[in-house]
């Protein structure tokens, strides 16, 4: 059944995304009122991308055919950091992207992605859905950006490599890794002692190929939808951090909206972000099979090692001192102490 869903989640992403963008809608033959643009990363088939699909076309449906909301995925509007300047610039108006990346505006708002922070997906939805995930929108409105409600999500990240599995902290001494655009990625990496370099995702696979960097960490679905499989041989299951994708809004787009069309979009997408939830759990729990079956070597790792390393270099404590306090005290009300 799992197996089943996930297939049809990805045979189906193109037709739905399609129609959910261009599909004229009949009752209002002079065209939409609101022409905004959502751009992403992901590939057409992951279920971000699907349940978007679905999303546009509610939002048309409800508003009479006054919004409409066109979708651009796979970076095809350019890297992350090329979007966000959009984004902000209202070059674009919608736009999901990892909280961990978002700190280069909004520096708190990869408190969520600290490593080793939340054990599973309960404390993860609770701290998000709860005090933590207020704390992070309000401080992503003070950049001038709108953020819903609900964050969709991206998974717990794993560890690819092209030359030997990781099972202990000690494995990622030296080894060249790709991470994203943030310094919280950069700065848990070097604490481990490896070589992490900072990529927008449009360039991993390349990278990985070409041999530029050895490994990369990402969730599974990206793994899977982005085929970086084909580029690597082992996947360790470190679980290190959790991430996910806060669905954002130019303010000036969204607040030029009448107040009942931005509840009928507001809607639709948090709506859509908590199935987005539900695929992208179903699909993780299929897929360690699904890759295993295409030549991906998975291992168990041993967490402890990896958490007291961080705290051995002083990882947690840098962290509580750049959020501050109050931050810091709000995530370990769900983490628990953390270093």
């Amino acid at each position: 059944m799992r197996l089943t869903r996930r297939t049809l989640l990805q045979a189906s992403a193109a037709a739905v995304v399609t129609a959910g963008v261009a599909a004229p809608f009949v009752a209002r033959a002079q065209g939409p009122e609101f022409s905004y643009k959502y751009a992403n990363n992901l590939p057409v088939t992951h279920p971000m991308n699907v349940r978007a699909g679905e999303m546009a076309q509610a939002i048309k449906a409800e508003t009479d055919g006054r919004v409409e909301i066109n979708i651009f995925p796979s970076n095809q509007l350019g890297g992350d950091t090329d979007m966000l300047s959009q984004l902000r610039s209202g070059g674009i108006e919608f736009f999901t992207l990892s909280p961990l990346i978002l700190s280069t505006l909004v520096p708190n708002a990869s408190v969520s992605g600290i490593g080793f922070a939340f054990p599973d997906y309960a404390s993860v939805w609770n701290a998000m859905d709860g005090k933590l995930g207020d704390y992070v929108r309000g401080q992503i409105a003070k950049a001038g950006i709108v953020a819903m409600d609900k964050i969709w999500d991206n998974g717990f990240r794993q560890i690819t490599t092209s030359t030997k599995p990781i099972v202990t902290a000690a494995d990622l001494k030296g080894l060249k890794i790709r991470v994203p655009v943030s310094p919280l990625w950069t700065s848990m990496f070097k604490a481990f002692g490896s070589a992490p370099a900072s990529l927008n995702f449009a360039e991993v696979y390349t990278a990985l190929q070409t041999g530029t960097v050895d490994a990369q960490e990402n969730p599974l679905a990206i793994i899977s939808t982005a085929k970086l499989y084909e580029v690597q041989k082992y996947c360790s299951l470190t679980n290190h951090m959790w991430d996910g994708f806060w669905f954002l809004a130019n303010r000036r787009a969204f607040q030029a909206l009448p107040e009942d069309l931005r509840a009928i979009v507001a809607k639709n997408i948090n709506g859509a972000g908590m199935k987005e939830r539900e695929d992208v759990a179903t699909m993780n729990a299929a897929l360690q099979k699904d890759l295993a079956a295409k030549g991906l070597a998975f291992n168990p790792t041993t967490p402890d090692s990896f958490r007291a390393e961080l705290a051995k270099a002083g990882f947690y404590a840098e962290w509580k001192g750049k959020y501050g306090d109050e931050a810091w005290s709000i995530l370990e009300s769900y983490t628990g102490k953390l270093g």
